[in-house]
């Protein structure tokens, strides 16, 4: 059931704090915050973007972290302050000519609840609040096997990737000539076969 409904996904939207995220707030003397970001996470973020799937992200702050970590990722639509997260779906569906349906949507709190609702596919990190795990759940949706910001979005990543018959190609690229791989790495790749075949 979970790969045909994650089949029909164009649009992923993510909230940040708990999903992209482990949640937790770190401030300093200087009341200065830090987040921490998931590399697992990025990856499948790109790889759902190499394939043409659309990602937002909605959170209802706003952290110049967030601003530069989706810049790394070139995710094209973030939504920063936006407490009230239902119009920006709305915005986001109308923009891109989408139905619901055909959209996933991560979130860990009960401000995710409204779009949580309304999408083709809900899903939740394991340490999603209670009452909002056991919504996704009696919906026969998505609960990651991890909690937000430890791989939740990496895995719901790989569930659409391999809803469309992409994640096994993806995952054999890297066997056959390291090309996906990170720039830094593919010279040692490469490198590495090279004296195999000599």
């Amino acid at each position: 059931m979970l790969l045909k409904l994650a089949q029909s996904i164009q649009l992923v939207i993510l909230d940040v704090d708990g999903v992209l995220t482990n949640g937790q707030l770190g401030l300093n003397d200087d009341l200065i915050s830090s987040k921490s970001f998931h590399v697992r996470d990025g990856f499948g973020i790109r790889q759902l973007l190499k394939e043409g799937i659309e990602i937002a992200v909605i959170t209802g702050r706003e952290s110049k972290l967030l601003e530069e970590r989706i810049r790394e990722l070139k995710i094209q639509y973030l939504f920063q302050n936006s407490p009230d997260k239902l119009p920006v779906f709305e915005k986001l569906l109308a923009q891109l000519n989408l139905m619901p349906s055909q959209v996933a949507y991560m979130g860990d709190d009960l401000i995710d609840l409204p779009i949580l609702s309304r999408v083709g596919l809900s899903a939740a990190p394991s340490d999603a609040y209670g009452f909002v795990k056991n919504f996704v759940k009696n919906k026969n949706h998505f609960i990651s096997n991890y909690p937000g910001g430890s791989g939740a979005v990496r895995e719901l990543c790989d569930l659409i990737l391999e809803s469309k018959g992409r994640l096994q190609p993806i995952c054999e690229q890297f066997l056959k000539d390291g090309s996906e791989l990170p720039k830094e790495q593919q010279s040692k790749y490469q490198a590495k076969h090279q004296s195999r075949d000599q």
